[in-house]
């Protein structure tokens, strides 16, 4: 079964493609030459990732899923949350996007943050939602260089490395986004 991902993120492409396997060919938008941003105004990481699936579903009628992330760190009242991406300006630039955590947090003892993941798949014309979450803490400063977005300063629960000092295996082993293409799979199994 062929599964668009509605995304125009090769790293978060990828590390999908490595979690679900070859269960199911996972393309990605530019993969069907849609280049087009999907936006992301919902109130909630659920809402987002809903509105992005049925923007492909309406447009490709095609088995589809998409997925919002947020990091949200409790000393910052759940901050950034919906906006992670957006969170240092609509760059989406993921260096400035940490500048300003590791800014706020820099007189700040209590570092406890989470991860969580809502992914939407629509099949058949049913909407499903899975989610995933990982507990961890924020950095004091930028450890290692494999990831993307918030992995060089989240360090998950149990672990004394960032994401980013983790290889693919590792990392998807325990992250957020794991855990819910987890249970996407588990679901279309």
């Amino acid at each position: 079964m062929r599964l668009v991902f509605a995304t125009h993120n090769a790293g978060k492409l990828r590390e999908v493609k490595e979690l679900i396997g070859h269960k199911y060919k996972v393309i990605g938008l530019s993969d069907l030459g849609d280049h087009e941003d999907i936006p992301e105004n919902e109130p909630n990481l659920e809402g987002n990732a809903l509105f992005k699936a049925r923007v492909i579903w309406n447009k490709y009628g095609t088995p589809c899923f998409s997925d919002d992330t947020g990091l949200e760190v409790d000393a910052l009242n759940g901050a950034p949350g919906v906006i992670s991406a957006r969170y240092a300006g609509e760059a989406r630039d993921p260096q400035a996007n940490m500048d300003k955590i590791l800014s706020a947090l820099e007189f700040e003892k209590k570092r406890t943050a989470q991860f969580r993941t809502a992914i939407a798949l629509i099949l058949d014309g049913k909407e499903h939602v899975f989610e995933g979450i990982v507990k961890g803490t924020i950095a004091t400063q930028r450890q290692g260089v494999k990831g993307f977005g918030y992995d060089p300063i989240f360090i998950p629960e149990g672990h004394n490395r960032s994401f980013a000092q983790m290889d693919n295996a590792e990392k998807n082993s325990m992250s957020h986004r794991g855990r819910a293409i987890s249970k996407l799979v588990d679901f279309l199994i």
